[in-house]
């Protein structure tokens, strides 16, 4: 047989839906029916958990391993991004700066042949960022992400289990990876895993039998956070094994795909709602001696999450272990108006761009007062969830503007203080306005 007759003989993605459904109603009856998606066998289906946007899947190049960027200039790039959070910034770049540099060493020594003991005398600067929903934590990582040219994976850590039960695992992230540097494999390996909401997989106490979505998610995540080797063909995902049975087909052996985690960088993140307290109480039990006046001002006067230590972690519900993959520690502050107002005003990712370019599509143009920025930083700051209560108020301000005003002869109308606080009578009189013109 010619390899043009095994070519013919391969069965289509189609043609092997059809044989497992008609194989599982034949098991378990005929009501049996197994509905999916198409997949394109060269994409790989996307995993459920935190699917990327498709502009998140980066030109397959390799990253540039002459890596030279100071921690000074990783900063100024951030702030062009990010309001405040400054001290968070420094230590997230000085964190990156030394695993990039320390990446650049590691690949020169291969080059040349060299072998020394670089990797054995280094250790991971993974990070653990703190602080309140809003307040810029994924949008710094991601931004860091752009700068620096690696694959950039976000996930939620409440989709999470322990493997081998229902739901994700978190070798699905290195596969993310993978896939989103368009499976060239070198580049995936210098990505940045980041995990929010990491306080969710805090062990509870009170649970009952096996912690598998707590826990059990922390010692699935430490094999990573050091370094192993992952399967890129996971065995609970249909697409990747399906594929293993075509290559298999075609060239009669299977090939073993994997990828090694000793140079992705993790961050991981959460608002950890209270880790204050326990911080407070040992502050507390620390400040013995002292008078209730002394002890309340040196406990407000701090930012409460910056003296977190290991045991405050492990009191709240982490694992030793875990915990210490994470040596690099940062807390994020909450934003005032005046912050939000800044994050308008200033930040290269205003969502006021947005809306610009957003009316500007139905031609229409849009100009804002500095008093209407003002307000709607004042309205965002009342909702209590940091930036991203900007857009919540700006959708709410704008969505008649954005339903009424496109196909009307108005080519343009401005943003003052009094249209945000009246919305509706301020798009009542431009209206009128537009039609006795």
């Amino acid at each position: 047989m010619t390899d043009d007759d095994k070519k013919e003989k391969l069965p289509s993605p189609k043609e092997i839906q059809n044989e497992i459904e008609a194989l599982m109603r034949n098991k378990f009856g005929k009501n049996i029916q197994i509905i999916a998606q198409p997949f394109d066998f060269n994409d790989a289906s996307k995993p459920e958990q935190d699917k990327q946007m498709d502009e998140d899947i980066i030109d397959s190049k390799e990253f540039d391993l002459n890596f030279n960027l100071t921690p000074k200039q990783v900063k100024e790039f951030l702030d062009q991004y990010v309001i405040k959070q400054d001290e968070a910034k420094k230590a997230l770049a000085i964190a990156v700066c030394d695993h990039y540099n320390h990446v650049r060493e590691c690949h020169l020594n291969k080059l040349s042949g060299t072998t020394d003991n670089e990797d054995d005398n280094y250790s991971k600067q993974n990070v653990l960022m703190l602080g309140p929903t809003g307040v810029g934590k994924t949008y710094l990582v991601k931004t860091l992400a752009k700068l620096i040219g690696v694959p950039f994976v976000k996930a939620d850590a409440t989709k999470f289990t322990e493997m081998g039960y229902v739901g994700a695992n978190v070798d699905d992230l290195v596969r993310d990876l993978v896939r989103i540097a368009k499976d060239n494999i070198e580049l995936a390996q210098y990505g940045i895993i980041y995990f929010d909401e990491a306080d969710k997989i805090a062990g509870n106490k009170n649970t009952v039998g096996k912690d598998i979505s707590g826990r059990g998610v922390q010692y699935a995540l430490l094999k990573l956070m050091e370094e192993t080797e992952i399967d890129l063909r996971g065995a609970h995902d249909v697409a990747s094994q399906m594929q293993a049975f075509m290559d298999f087909q075609k060239t009669g052996k299977l090939t073993p795909k994997t990828i090694n985690t000793k140079h992705i960088l993790f961050i991981v993140s959460g608002a950890f709602s209270g880790l204050e307290e326990l911080i407070k109480k040992r502050l507390k039990v620390r400040t013995i001696g002292l008078n209730i006046t002394e002890e309340k001002n040196i406990i407000d006067e701090m930012n409460i999450l910056d003296n977190a230590v290991t045991k405050d972690f492990i009191d709240f519900g982490f694992e030793p272990e875990f915990i210490g993959r994470l040596p690099v520690r940062l807390s994020c502050v909450k934003l005032s108006a005046e912050d939000l107002y800044k994050v308008l005003k200033d930040s290269r990712g205003s969502i006021i761009n947005q809306y610009v370019q957003s009316f500007k599509s139905f031609g229409l143009q849009v100009t804002f007062e500095d008093e209407a920025l003002v307000r709607i930083a004042q309205l965002a700051y009342l909702e209590n969830t940091g930036a991203r209560a900007l857009m919540t108020v700006c959708e709410k301000i704008f969505r008649s503007y954005k339903f009424e005003l496109p196909g009307t002869t108005i080519q343009s109308f401005k943003v003052t203080k009094a249209l945000v606080d009246n919305p509706e009578q301020e798009l009542q009189a431009i209206l009128a306005r537009s039609i006795h013109n």
